[in-house]
């Protein structure tokens, strides 16, 4: 019996000795990653929960927000972190965006001359941060106001124009839309940044006839060019044709003009003797025709 119970506290013993068997490394890595990942989704968890007790709200860059208490304007929220307790009646209203926009408006009118023309204008605004209550409250849809000073300016504006004077003076009526719209856009808490009109487009079939009408235009033009051309030629061209003057042509002239001198004195002086010579226009030529010949008989002559 002593024997049997020594062997069995000595496999004991041994048992107790022997060492533990080891956990497997990934399972723990495992088993802490699931833990600290549950802690941390409570944390979020008890964060979110306090972010709405509290009614901590984000306001982004180039935004403002309507904070109201029991439905009531209170405050503007500027850029950043804002805490609304909600269980002392404080909400946020809603957000209004302080960057320009963009509206292109498209107005349908008539001019002076009953031509139909399409204008499109590009209106550029945005809302002014010192007012921006006004623009969130007063106005309920701000494209269809600035819309409708839009259609007024330009109807009023283009029917005492004629279809190229609309053209020539879109400036002036960009100017006077954004005028009117500034006096009245900024009772609203909105500034009007630039006015533009970008287009004006006549009718399909006036675009068409103006078209060629400017075709026709620039064909005269050409046609007239071309005639003018074609006259120099032919004047460059008679000009060539013609021969140049010669030392008898010359000659000639200075015996003519010796004759009707000479005629001239004698007709003047009632005393002096004179021998009358053919003088009339066809003559001419045969006293010119004798005196070189004279000239030339007394030259050969001579020789």
């Amino acid at each position: 019996m002593a024997k049997h119970h020594n062997r069995r506290h000595d496999t004991d013993c041994r048992e107790a000795e022997a060492p533990m068997p080891c956990l497997n490394t990934a399972r723990i890595g495992a088993l802490r990653f699931s833990t600290a990942k549950i802690q941390f989704s409570l944390s979020l968890s008890t964060i979110e929960k306090m972010g709405q007790t509290l009614g901590c709200v984000q306001i982004d860059q180039s935004t403002v927000a309507m904070k109201e208490r029991f439905g009531k304007f209170d405050d503007v929220l500027e850029p950043g972190c804002h805490c609304l307790p909600w269980c002392v009646g404080y909400q946020l209203a809603g957000s209004l965006s302080l960057r320009v926009q963009q509206l292109d408006v498209r107005c349908e009118t008539k001019t002076k001359d009953n031509v139909f023309v399409t204008v499109v204008a590009s209106i550029q605004y945005r809302a002014m941060a010192e007012k921006a209550a006004d623009a969130f409250y007063k106005l309920s849809n701000t494209k269809e106001q600035i819309q409708a000073y839009v259609f007024d300016v330009i109807r009023a504006s283009v029917p005492r124009l004629d279809l190229d004077s609309t053209f020539e003076q879109k400036n002036d009526i960009a100017k006077a839309v954004e005028n009117e719209l500034e006096k009245a856009m900024s009772a609203y808490g909105y500034e009007i940044v630039q006015t533009l009109i970008v287009d004006i487009e006549p009718d399909a079939q006036v675009k068409r006839a103006m078209n060629e009408i400017n075709a026709a235009a620039r064909l005269r033009v050409a046609a007239n060019e071309k005639a003018e051309a074609e006259k120099i030629l032919q004047i460059k061209k008679a000009e060539e044709n013609v021969p140049g003057t010669t030392a008898k042509d010359v000659m000639d002239m200075v015996l003519v003009t010796q004759y009707f001198d000479t005629m001239k004195d004698i007709g003047a002086s009632s005393k002096s003797s004179a021998v009358f010579i053919p003088h009339g226009p066809g003559a001419v030529k045969d006293v010119a025709a004798q005196i070189r010949e004279g000239l030339l008989q007394a030259e050969s002559g001579g020789q």
